[in-house]
């Protein structure tokens, strides 16, 4: 399970069901939509750090030990405190009203996040 690398968003499933349930507004919704993220995520064994890239220069940083609470932010900026757990290989981690899972799959990144029933998918291609 080697997360390491610089993933560039290439598409994704279920994005605006997705946000309108998790509380969005609208303009960030808007400013989401069809985002070319790039994902940077450095491993050192069960340490992460975790940025988010996003066009006109704003970037989200999480930093975490599996296992271990810390401090973390979501989609919308919001911050709170979450332990990242590993299961079957997915690093998983339960947000405010979320549930989000990362996996490697392909050489891809692959983000799943589940509100009540709604799933969003991401799918990033590693770039470096």
């Amino acid at each position: 399970m080697a997360f390491t690398g610089k993933y560039e968003f290439e598409g994704d499933e279920n994005y605006d069901a997705f946000v309108q349930k998790i509380g969005l507004p609208s303009d960030k919704i808007e400013m989401g939509r069809n985002c070319k993220i790039v994902t940077e995520v450095v491993q050192n064994g069960n340490d992460f750090t975790w940025t988010q890239h996003f066009p006109g220069g704003r970037t989200t940083t999480n930093s975490f030990t599996v296992g271990k609470e810390a401090d973390m932010e979501t989609m919308g900026g919001k911050k709170f405190k979450a332990t990242v757990k590993i299961e079957n290989g997915k690093l998983v981690a339960e947000f405010p009203n979320y549930c989000h899972t990362a996996e490697i799959c392909g050489g891809k990144l692959v983000e799943i996040s589940t509100s009540s029933g709604v799933v969003y998918k991401r799918t990033s291609k590693k770039i470096a």
